[in-house]
């Protein structure tokens, strides 16, 4: 009995240490980008946050790396949304809560999301990484040439195809599936690179929401269908992907046609 007392103490220490250290690093981020103005200290933190990734022989760290980009992706996203929205033109109060909001929702990532292993939240987390790294991209890279653009947007498809596809019992062709869904993210990418249409947020007008981030997580919800269609069933049964499918050519349709605004 005062065995099962103690194991139950440490697995409360356990996790009420777990929740400090990803609600910690969540605060930290937000702090060190207010404080810095800078994204090198903030991606230098992100690094050693993922010192698992390289604690082991150097022949698992490409696996291992393969295996944690979504979470990447994610966290670099958030550290270039807390940079933009320290740079936006708006007031210090607004900034601080834009701040703490992206701050729970990188938390709630960190603690809800991101430890599920269920292919339901495996295919939502592969969405986040999507929407947040694309968004992430064509935040920063107003100034680039399209090069570097379009190979991370292909990082980005690859990485999230990949996770979605690791659900799955697909180990012949996960990557092959995984490098195709990434050219068809990079064609995307290099056509929204020559015509970039953005939206304003509501409140903090100075931030904009890039049209590409959800026009490739609607391809990328329809695709995710017409897969797991296949894979059930051996073939894509049109009534599996009749409502993503309207879904999909309707918000796109009205994000083409009644918003074009930049």
């Amino acid at each position: 009995m005062e065995f099962l007392k103690t194991a139950r103490r440490r697995s409360f220490l356990n996790e009420a240490i777990y929740i400090a250290l990803n609600v910690g690093l969540a605060i930290l981020l937000m702090f060190i980008v207010r404080t810095t103005e800078s994204l090198l200290p903030a991606f230098g933190l992100v690094l050693l946050s993922m010192w698992r990734i390289f604690a082991v022989r150097p022949r698992f760290w490409f696996a291992n790396i393969q295996t944690n980009l979504v979470s990447t992706i994610v966290s670099v996203s958030y550290v270039v949304f807390l940079y933009n929205t320290n740079i936006a033109n708006i007031s210090d109060s607004q900034v601080f809560i834009v701040q703490a909001i992206l701050a729970v929702l990188y938390a709630a990532w960190l603690l809800f999301l991101k430890p599920q292993s269920k292919r339901i939240y495996v295919v939502a987390q592969a969405g986040v990484a999507l929407f947040a790294g694309i968004t992430a991209i064509y935040a920063m890279a107003y100034g680039w040439i399209a090069s570097p653009v379009v190979l991370l947007v292909w990082l980005v498809g690859y990485a999230t195809a990949r996770h979605v596809l690791s659900s799955y019992d697909e180990e012949s062709h996960i990557m092959m599936l995984s490098l195709a869904w990434g050219l068809v993210l990079a064609e995307i990418g290099w056509l929204a690179y020559h015509w970039t249409i953005a939206y304003r947020l509501p409140i903090v007008t100075n931030i904009l929401l890039p049209q590409a981030s959800l026009i490739m997580l609607c391809f990328g919800f329809v695709t995710y269908k017409s897969y797991d269609s296949y894979y059930h069933h051996q073939k894509i049964r049109f009534n599996d992907i009749l409502l993503p499918l309207i879904f999909t050519v309707g918000i796109i349709g009205v994000l083409v046609t009644a918003f074009n605004g930049v």
